[in-house]
């Protein structure tokens, strides 16, 4: 049970790191699609 919750943690770490390290990327493409929505 203790090494399921490690796992679990460090999935979750790795995740959250991966998010970081995107957000810029993730940025553009919610502008990307705020602009071709609103500017129909």
């Amino acid at each position: 049970m203790d090494l399921l919750l490690i796992l679990f943690f460090g999935i979750c770490l790795i995740g959250i790191y991966a998010i970081i390290r995107n957000l810029d990327v993730i940025k553009i493409i919610l502008i990307y699609f705020k602009d071709k929505l609103l500017g129909k």
